[in-house]
């Protein structure tokens, strides 16, 4: 079985005027709003992926007596590719503020045919995670690629019991790439899903690089 698939774009929330800011190219002009609004899109991810989360029953002491309240049975370690994903892991951290983290850095590289790319893995730093579960989060999923290698790249730090990776706009044939090489204890919640991709694996109608748009050019 594969990858199971959340978009969150199917039904209405205060996610959807989130992804219209952040595409919206005179908005994108104002780099701390754009990081901020990725971060917000963060802590959006954050409370629906707590909604299928383990709870355990604890009771706590008020000054007037005791209530007993559902909260989390363990606490999820968050990964984020570097850099395009650190407002978003920043948002999902706000929400699991008590949170594991993780770090992996991946980048295309180009040889000779400037739309030609290998995806690789140069660093990763990261608990164990045997047994626990991840959130893996990206502002992009376009051709699904690196997402499956840093998902793989993980692997090196033990089987986590589930992994639900975040992706605030996705296109469609990432997804079905995710799908096709994900195991089917993978989750994924995606903002919103695009119809294309350019030679260049980038998103259409997309927002642009979320890593230039967030953190400045790069050469």
């Amino acid at each position: 079985m594969s990858a199971k698939v959340h978009n969150l774009a199917e039904q209405p929330s205060l996610l959807n005027p989130i992804i219209a800011e952040v595409r919206d190219r005179a908005l994108q002009q104002d780099r701390m709003r754009f990081r901020r609004n990725i971060e917000r899109a963060g802590e959006i991810f954050a409370y629906e992926i707590s909604r299928v989360l383990p709870y355990v029953v604890r009771e706590i002491e008020t000054p007037l007596g005791l209530a007993k309240v559902p909260v989390l049975a363990e606490q999820p370690v968050i990964a984020s590719i570097l850099r395009a994903a650190l407002p978003l892991h920043q948002g999902l951290l706000n929400y699991f503020d008590r949170a594991d983290n993780a770090f992996i850095s991946a980048y295309r590289k180009h040889e000779g045919d400037a739309d030609a790319f290998e995806v690789e893995i140069e660093y990763l730093s990261s608990p164990a995670l045997e047994g626990r579960t991840v959130i893996l989060c990206d502002p992009m999923l376009a051709t699904g690629s690196s997402m499956v290698l840093a998902y793989k790249a993980l692997l090196a730090r033990g089987q986590p019991s589930h992994t639900h990776i975040a992706a605030l706009i996705a296109s469609e044939q990432g997804v079905r790439f995710a799908k096709e090489n994900l195991p089917e204890n993978v989750t994924l919640w995606l903002g919103a899903v695009d119809p294309e991709l350019t030679p260049r694996a980038y998103i259409v109608p997309g927002l642009g690089d979320a890593g230039d748009l967030a953190y400045g050019a790069k050469v």
